[in-house]
């Protein structure tokens, strides 16, 4: 089995460049590192990585929040935030683009591993339940 495709949405490189080792040395791949939410909207669409840990404050005019939202109408493409913005107006916003995890900088490793391989397995039950549910109303 390949290992999952992670598509890293963060606008400081060496942030980024750790993030993926990281991401490298548990396991996961990152396919490809991008700074704005213009960039992570596009390269998830050609891309179609198994997840998206994005960034929320990014550069360009859409904030990661704001290019989540428009992520998650690529089928299959869940995504985590890992930020250093916890304050309640931010939280409430991120909530809203139905994230799949949460993780405020700095992160644990371990934390970051597990939250990843949470998402991933949710995303992979909602979508085998929609398969299923297709199936049987073709029956």
């Amino acid at each position: 089995m390949s290992a999952p495709r992670i598509l890293v949405v963060e606008d400081e490189a060496l942030v980024a460049e750790d993030l993926c080792d990281n991401l490298r040395d548990v396991g996961f791949e990152p396919i490809d590192v991008v700074s704005s939410g213009e960039a992570a909207i596009e390269t998830a669409r050609q891309l179609t990585p198994d997840l998206v840990l994005m960034d929320i404050r990014l550069k360009g005019t859409l904030d990661g929040i704001a290019a989540a939202g428009a992520i998650k109408e690529t089928p299959g493409c869940p995504v985590v935030f890992l930020t250093a913005y916890a304050e309640d107006t931010t939280i409430q916003r991120a909530t809203a683009a139905e994230p799949y995890g949460y993780l405020v900088k700095p992160v644990n490793m371990r934390e970051l591993q597990a939250t990843v391989q949470m998402a991933l397995y949710k995303a992979r039950m909602e979508k085998e339940r929609e398969e299923l549910r297709r199936q049987l109303e073709q029956a």
